[in-house]
């Protein structure tokens, strides 16, 4: 009869070590999801805008389960907040604003995007060089919905910078704080520095 060998303590020790590193790294991994993250266009000079204008939200984000006025107005005093601290000023949108400020829900359940509101002028800008991040994000959210951010550049339609929040949006009294929190660690990278230009452009 075969004798069973166990296995030697120093490799039971080990596979413990093992074990408890992969929970630990799983346990880390799973709120990065969560965290603000930033996209922009690194040939943009941001040194010229001044101004901006928010235009609110896409408008069929009334078909999701919360007070569409109360989340533009949460939102509004926010980036105004934030956008002020970096020396903007918010005006009307017929004095030609250098920014258009524009939010929008990626929600839990997927949607055809394309289809997804009224869009005009100014497009989705999911394709070309934003595809990789906004890819990466709502894949990573896909538990939460994504919560988009969009500074546009009112002269030439194309966007310039983005903040994306992932959370549960559609809770917005439990998780609002939460959000306002991450608009305001978003925004300390805007504008871009040259470094992150830099990096951005490699």
């Amino acid at each position: 009869m075969q004798e069973k060998i166990s296995a030697r303590p120093e490799v039971r020790v080990l596979s413990r070590s093992v074990a408890v590193l992969f929970l630990i790294l799983m346990c880390l991994a799973r709120p990065s999801a969560a965290k603000p993250t930033v996209d922009f266009d690194p040939k943009v000079d941001f040194s010229k805008f001044k101004t901006f204008t928010f235009i609110g939200g896409v408008e069929n984000l009334v078909m999701l389960q919360i007070d569409p006025d109360l989340l533009y107005t949460r939102i509004h005093r926010a980036v105004v907040r934030e956008l002020e601290k970096k020396g903007l000023h918010e005006v009307p949108l017929n004095q030609n604003p250098d920014l258009v400020v524009r939010f929008w829900v990626s929600p839990e359940s997927r949607v055809n995007v394309a289809s997804m509101g009224n869009w005009t002028p100014y497009a989705p800008y999911i394709t070309g060089e934003w595809a990789a991040t906004y890819n990466s994000v709502s894949s990573a959210n896909a538990k939460f919905g994504t919560l988009i951010l969009d500074l546009i550049d009112s002269k030439t339609k194309s966007l310039a910078w983005r903040l994306y929040l992932g959370r549960k949006v559609t809770e917005l009294e439990k998780e609002w704080k939460k959000d306002e929190d991450e608009i305001s660690e978003g925004f300390k990278s805007f504008p871009p520095s040259d470094k992150e230009k830099s990096d951005k452009h490699r």
